[in-house]
């Protein structure tokens, strides 16, 4: 009652110290409330998916996520606006500088660069792109993450987690890659990699060879030819909370957890706002892939 009777009391100073029409100062004031109102509505949800992902993501995956759960469509500035306004900054990893050339003893035989960078694939399970990386996690104890990605769908199609960086590491992921794809499938498939001690081994090579899959690689030292499992990596590395896992038991099951939020969950600009697994639903309805 009181802030009624002072908001009245204000609009009437004003409309005689401007000579304006109480009647036209009361509708704007309304329209003012009322916009504050939906603002503080969009603010909310904006603030809830911001905490929700830990302060780990960005404009567009929140302009997706709204769409999504509360079928609402908010404009990217506006998002960027009370990103900033209220002082939700995306917490972001620094970026690591890589030697230009690696060492000449962990490199064997290697494949021709047959991706050539052509990343954008408009079918599912025709290129995939595999590395490994380590994980540093709980009180300085390391572990290591190899994944194969198709590039169509952008799907983390296996993974594996392991205390030690060895061939069986990179062996175990791709057998889970490989036992999802029929005989005629794994002859049209062709899988890049770095050229990193497990993927120039011969026993890998062969495995790839015995199963009709093109094998190709990146050139030395040039990380960006392998760019999209690199963007992965760079993803769950920011996602994972790794201090807190105790022993490599639980790291697997945030590695597990994080993977299949990825692929079944977080939707992706370039694939329609669709997550990973949706898109590969979607490619083979409208294009008949399988």
């Amino acid at each position: 009652m009181i802030k009624a009777k002072l908001a009245t009391f204000n609009r009437l100073k004003i409309s005689k110290y401007f000579n304006i029409a109480r009647s036209g100062i009361y509708r704007e004031s309304i329209r003012v409330e009322a916009r504050l109102e939906l603002e503080s509505s969009d603010l909310l949800m904006i603030q809830g998916l911001f905490y929700e992902k830990k302060e780990k993501i960005g404009i567009r995956p929140i302009k997706m996520l709204i769409y999504e759960r509360f079928k609402k469509i908010m404009n990217l500035k506006k998002i960027a606006r009370i990103k900033i306004q209220y002082g939700l900054i995306t917490k972001i990893r620094r970026k690591k500088y890589y030697r230009r050339f690696v060492k000449l003893n962990q490199e064997h035989k290697t494949a021709p660069n047959h991706l050539s960078r052509q990343f954008r694939r408009k079918k599912v399970d025709e290129v995939y792109s595999t590395d490994v990386t380590q994980l540093n996690y709980g009180n300085s104890q390391k572990a290591y993450l190899a994944v194969f990605k198709d590039l169509g769908s952008k799907e983390i199609v296996s993974s594996a987690v392991s205390g030690t960086h060895d061939l069986r590491l990179v062996n175990t992921a791709l057998m889970k890659a490989l036992q999802k794809l029929t005989s005629k499938k794994r002859k049209s498939l062709m899988i890049h990699s770095d050229q990193g001690f497990e993927y120039t081994h011969f026993n890998y090579r062969n495995q790839l060879k015995e199963n009709g899959i093109t094998q190709s690689m990146s050139r030395k030292g040039n990380c960006i030819d392998n760019a999209p499992v690199e963007s992965f990596f760079g993803y769950i590395k920011d996602h994972l909370e790794l201090k807190a896992c105790k022993n490599i038991e639980e790291l697997k099951t945030h590695v597990t957890k994080e993977i299949k939020y990825y692929n079944y969950e977080r939707p992706q600009w370039d694939l329609k706002k669709m997550p990973p697994i949706k898109y590969r639903r979607h490619l083979t309805l409208t294009r008949g892939f399988y």
